[in-house]
């Protein structure tokens, strides 16, 4: 039964294989084909995004007025500052760290003690083993030497813009954030993420805020696809590493 799923298997890959060669030749010479527009939502594998939104406020009017509390005031504060906001984020990372330590430790001892008088005394000068000298010594000897370095020397650059949504708003009134940014290059995608707690008088009138003033920030940049398949080393490989003791 498990030979014939397996048979399977290879015979479906095949024919994958041969459907992704015969396109590839059909297009030879030709330009890549723009994707039609068309409704996102129509899609396979579509599915509504979900985020934190702010309690719905009711329209009301005034007697007498043309405005409603739902209009965009022009002198109003148009930073972040409700669930469902958004923020761009400045983030600018310039670390740079070089540590380095050097430890040597040595020690030795000796001692000495003659009983050759004492064996004189007991054996009259005739000592009865040959392996044993009346005027022999105990002597003891050790030494320990120690010694060991170390040294770091990092340095990290990165500086980018990420919009981030305000997710929570604490009793303080600190706002909790976050933002995610995915870029698809060929069959690369780089990934940026930031989250952490902001104060809203640190947002900027341009609705940014620089990542130093973050708090419990969390940001990270990295990819994955073949370029960081490629870089990381094979599953035995990993497993040998965190199994072996030498």
């Amino acid at each position: 039964m498990n030979m014939l799923k397996l048979t399977a298997a290879l015979a479906f890959a095949a024919l994958l294989a041969g459907c992704s060669t015969m396109d590839k030749l059909a297009s030879v010479g030709e330009q890549p084909r723009l994707t039609a527009i068309a409704d996102p939502t129509a899609q396979a594998g579509y599915r509504p995004v979900q985020m934190p939104m702010p309690e719905p406020v009711v329209a009301s009017y005034q007697p007498n007025s043309l405005f409603s509390t739902q209009a965009k005031g022009f002198f109003k504060d148009q930073r972040a500052h409700k669930i469902g906001d958004i923020l761009t984020v400045m983030v600018t990372i310039d670390d740079s760290a070089k540590i380095s330590n050097t430890t040597d430790r040595e020690r030795s001892s000796a001692s000495e003690a003659s009983v050759g008088g004492v064996l004189g005394s007991i054996f009259g000068g005739n000592v009865p083993l040959a392996d044993v000298k009346a005027n022999g010594a105990i002597s003891t000897g050790g030494s320990m030497t120690d010694g060991g370095s170390g040294s770091v020397n990092r340095k990290e650059s990165l500086e980018t813009q990420v919009a981030a949504v305000v997710v929570q708003v604490l009793p303080n009134g600190n706002l909790v954030i976050e933002g995610r940014q995915e870029v698809r290059v060929n069959f690369e995608v780089r990934e940026l993420i930031v989250a952490g707690i902001v104060r809203p008088e640190d947002i900027h009138a341009d609705n940014t805020i620089p990542s130093s003033k973050i708090a419990e920030a969390r940001i990270s940049y990295g990819g994955r696809g073949q370029i960081t398949q490629v870089q990381q080393p094979r599953y035995g490989q990993q497993i040998a590493d965190a199994i072996l003791p030498f």
